[in-house]
Formats: structure tokens, sequence, C-alpha cells
């Protein structure tokens, strides 16, 4: 039995304008009970996990669909191999993570040579490849001093500091919805007058958001200037596109209109390209001219080897190192004992200049705009009000058209029985989406094979919904 055996229909279907609900029950049952019963290795795996919070590593790790997690057995390039044996083509790629591929062999290789032959991954001493990594990024990104983390959350959690040092002032404005990891700041949305309340779900805030943070919807200047011009705004955090609640482009002025208000009103600008790296091989910052005072990136540069940085101008440099009494090489806050290390510049090197390259980033975009045509052309045959966006090598599909404007709109446009419906669709015939959402990301090993295949399920799946 083929990949499309199961419910594959004619390509002639009546066009239909919304889902009937009663249909997409039945289909979640049958997708639901093919899980099951194609995964008993991951399940069971699932059910004997006792000694882990949430049964999971990470409880994040609960978000993929059928009520149990695919176990992992092995991957490389854009392939995952579960414990049942059962092979998938990634479009997940770790949410990021691995946009290079799992297990680049540059990267591995590298990799294995500093911890096989030269040892030391984490000696607490810098390695000439910190230089060339650094050099690389501002060659890419354009900001000309670099320092490393392990992960983005930290990077961006260290930029805020830096940025409060500067100005003077403690506050952080972020928009409904961004991603910038476990940043406490950021998890605000607005609330009764436009002040900042806990984003729906937040785990323990440390304090009340408002103390903190000022927040505004993407794509929104008037509501930008409204909160700055209380002048206790240090830093404007923001990717260049929301991501991870859908992607959410940015109108055309608005970033532009960002980077002037921040100016204005005394605060640094921190662009967060973690995802948007997608965009191209410097990311938004030089897809789009985009001048930062500090960017941040992580996941990916890494090749899977837990990696992140920030890049400061030289302005924001000479103004942190103005600030005697600062403890920038200690207890200041703004560095771990792991980052930096040997390993994982060893990865970002290697990663950056033979895997992510310009190169590879020109294929990569290039299968991103196939599979959003494919997705559009099911959209377009069927008459669904959906929508698909591309950013770069990253693509994703919505239930709403026109595509949302701000975070708050795409979370009002969330569909969890649609989410949860594709994504068995797909992995129970060998396609794996990100779990969080409908994004798919190509990876250097990515082919047109696997972009037509998913296109050919999307397809069908949409088409089942109108039988």
């Amino acid at each position: 039995m083929s990949r499309l055996d199961e419910g594959a229909l004619p390509r002639d279907r009546p066009r239909m304008t919304s889902v009937d609900r009663a249909r997409l029950t039945t289909l979640l049952e049958r997708e639901r009970a093919s899980y099951a019963d194609r995964h008993p290795c991951s399940a069971e795996a699932y059910a004997a996990a006792d000694h882990l919070f949430g049964r999971v590593p990470m409880t994040w790790m609960n978000m993929w669909s059928g009520g149990f997690p695919l176990y992992l057995d092995r991957a490389r390039g854009n392939r995952v191999v579960d414990v049942d044996g059962r092979e998938y083509v990634d479009f997940a790629m770790g949410d990021t993570g691995a946009m290079a591929g799992h297990s680049p062999t540059a990267t591995v290789e590298a990799v294995t040579r500093r911890m096989r032959d030269l040892g030391g991954v984490t000696a607490m001493l810098p390695t000439p490849d910190a230089e060339w990594v650094g050099a690389e990024l501002s060659r890419r990104f354009g900001l000309p001093l670099w320092s490393f983390a392990l992960t983005a959350t930290d990077a961006n959690r260290w930029a805020i500091r830096l940025a409060r040092l500067v100005t003077g002032r403690s506050k952080v404005l972020s928009f409904a919805y961004s991603y910038h990891g476990s940043v406490d700041e950021t998890f605000a949305v607005p609330g009764p007058g436009g002040e900042a309340v806990p984003r729906p779900g937040l785990v323990g805030p440390p304090v009340p958001p408002h103390l903190t943070t000022r927040v505004a919807d993407f794509n929104d200047l008037d509501a930008v200037e409204e909160q700055l011009a209380h002048g206790d705004v240090g830093a404007v955090l923001t990717e260049p596109a929301l991501t991870n609640i859908g992607i959410v482009l940015p109108e055309p002025g608005f970033l532009e209109g960002l980077r002037r208000l921040a100016t204005t009103y005394g605060a640094l600008l921190i662009i967060d390209e973690t995802h948007t790296f997608s965009a191209g091989p410097g990311g938004a910052t030089r897809l789009w001219e985009l001048e930062p005072d500090i960017l941040v990136i992580g996941k990916s540069i890494g090749g899977g080897i837990p990696s992140g940085a920030y890049g400061l101008t030289r302005e924001v440099a000479a103004a942190v190192g103005s600030h005697e009494d600062a403890d920038l090489v200690d207890v200041g806050g703004v560095g771990g004992t792991l980052a930096g290390n040997a390993l994982s510049v060893t990865a970002m090197r290697a990663t950056l200049e033979h895997v992510l390259t310009d190169a590879a980033f020109e294929r990569m975009a290039e299968l991103a705009t196939s599979f959003a045509a494919g997705v559009q052309e099911t959209i377009d045959r069927t008459g669904l009000r959906w929508s698909v966006s591309r950013l770069g090598a990253r693509a994703e599909y919505r239930f709403t058209s026109p595509a949302p404007t701000s975070g708050t709109a795409s979370a009002a446009a969330a569909d969890e029985e649609l989410d949860e419906y594709l994504h068995l669709f797909m992995a129970n015939r060998g396609v794996l989406i990100t779990p969080f959402h409908n994004m798919a990301l190509m990876c250097p090993d990515t082919s047109p094979d696997d972009v037509d295949l998913h296109t050919e399920l999307f397809r069908v799946a949409v088409e089942d919904l109108s039988t």
C-alpha cells in the first residue's frame, strides 16, 4: 500500500468554503487509530516513562499529536526513523534547530575531531575558531562584535541586560505572541488599556508582566509609539517576522518605522533572527537591510550542537564599556560556564562554513517556494479560506485568509482539531511537520520529490474533508 492509498480521492471534488466539522471528527478518529496501530513501540516507551515529568524529556514534546510522541531511533539529513522502524521525510527539522539537516557531515567530522582527537570540549579557554565564527557572523549580519551563548534564550537575556545597562531603563517592549525562548519579559499580550498582561497559559511569571514589559501587536506602529512614549523602555525586542504563532510577515514600512521609533525614544533595537535565519544566509537583517543595535541568533548555527550568539554595534559596545562598575567577566549576569565552549564554536564554524552556505540557502528557498505553491494550489482548487506564507526556506499554512498580520490575529485563527488531523495524516504517511504549528522547513538535504510528496498528501488530506 502506498502512502497515498488511504483516503485518496479524485481531483474533481466540488469547491468548499468551510470544513465539515462532523467529517473532521470522523477523520480524526481514523487517523488517531492508525497512528496507534503503526507505533506500538513508541506508545510502549511513552507508557513506561514513569520518571519523566510529563513522561517526556521536555514537556513541550507532548505537543506531538496522537496522544504520545514518536520516539527517535536515528536521523540523517532530512530523514527520521522512529523506534518502530518507520522512516519519515522531516519538514519539522527540530523547529529550526536542525535546519542544517540531521548530523550534517561537515559538522559531525569537525566535532568528532574536536572531541576524539583534540579534546578540551569545555576548558574555559578560547579557540581560534571563535574569531572565524565572529567574522563570518559579521559578514552575514553586519554587526562587528560577537559573543557566544548556548541558546538564543541565553543570548536574549544577556542582550536585554546590556540594553538596560546602556539606556538606564528597565522595561522591554515585545510583541504579542512573539517567540524568544523562555525570556520572561516576552510572554505578554496587550490587556485593557494596552497594559501588558500574561499570555494565556503562562507558567509562574516571576512578577506581573507590566512591571518589566510593554507590549504591542506586530505591525501596529501607533501602538508601538504609544508604549515607547512612556519613556521607560530600554529595548525593543522583536523577530523580523513572527514565526512561532504561524508566519506573520511585516507589512511595508513596519520594520523601518520600528527602527525610527526606537531611535527617537532612546531604546535599543534587538533583532532575534533565531527562526528568521530561514530568510537567507544573513537572515531577514541582510535580506531587508535592517539596522539592529543588537542581534541574537541560536539553534541552527551549530548544526544541532547547542549554540547561540549575540552581536553588537561598536556604539553599543562602547557604551557598555563606559560603565566601569559593570562586571562583564564574572558575576554580572552575561555569561555561563559552558558558553563559547570549544565544541559549540567548532560546530558553528563547520556549519556556517560548509553546510548553511549562501548556495544552500538559495536552493532551500526555491524548494520552499515550490512547497508554498503546492499548498496554495490545493487551497485555490478547494475554495477553502486558508492561506500560506513563506519566509526564505520556511513555509506555513494557516486556517484563515488573508494571512494574519499580527500575533493576536494569528492566535485567534488557531484550530487544534485541524492541526491534529493534518499532523497525523502526514505522520501516518511518512511526513513530519512541526508539532507546534503547520511550519515546514527545507534543509540542504530536502529534495523536490520530498516537496512533491507533501503537496500530494496535503491535497488528499484536504479533499478528504469534503467526502
